[in-house]
């Protein structure tokens, strides 16, 4: 069975095992970001991933990011992911794996027919990427002809912001300098990332 998304996903590049860990330490138990999304173009990732899945997957979803093909998305899938993420379209065969094994798919689209065609082939959510090129209000004029569908927001979303974006017609958000500040998570400083988190989630939930 596929688990659910939680609204925001925190997106980790270029960070190593131990930087990861304590962001998602912090994260974990938080019902605003609850997936953590690593992106495989960092080093170690599979292995990472398999880690962080192995000890903090019953606390919160861990998934992979750019996800660029079959053979990749296999080895996210096989270290723990529960879902995959893409900045381009997913084919079909990586669609229907994630089907098959119960992970939650988000490959990336931009323009209605990119978007209606991902849906087509059977991805769970698609991701606006980038979502910040555009009106946020994008999410809305897209869905007033196609219908509600399970939008995710990647590009430019932070604390200040996110209550607009997910105002304007996204279900998701996924942020990769929005929720913690860069120099927090190089330097282990796990006070900081908690009170970044705890403002990040106010945003969210005042709406």
């Amino acid at each position: 069975m596929k688990r659910s998304l939680s609204v925001a996903t925190s997106i980790l590049r270029g960070y190593n095992y131990s930087q990861v860990r304590d962001v998602v330490s912090t994260l974990a138990g938080s019902k605003v970001v609850g997936n953590v999304e690593i992106t495989l173009n960092t080093d170690d990732a599979i292995e990472t991933i398999r880690k962080i899945s192995d000890e903090f997957g019953h606390q919160i979803n861990v998934g992979a990011g750019t996800v660029l093909d079959y053979h990749h998305l296999v080895l996210a899938c096989e270290a723990g992911a529960t879902f995959v993420l893409a900045p381009d379209a997913m084919t079909r065969e990586m669609l229907e794996y994630c089907q098959n094994h119960d992970v939650v798919s988000v490959p990336g689209a931009f323009t209605p027919s990119e978007i209606r065609e991902q849906f087509r082939r059977g991805a769970d959510v698609v991701k606006i990427f980038p979502a910040n090129e555009l009106s946020y209000g994008y999410a809305k004029k897209i869905c007033e002809p196609l219908g509600s569908l399970p939008l995710m927001a990647v590009g430019g979303v932070n604390a200040k912001n996110v209550g607009e974006v997910l105002d304007s017609g996204y279900s998701y958000i996924g942020s990769a300098g929005g929720i913690f500040k860069r120099q927090d998570i190089l330097s282990h400083n796990t006070t900081g990332m908690k009170e970044s988190l705890a403002a990040f989630e106010a945003a969210v939930l005042a709406r």
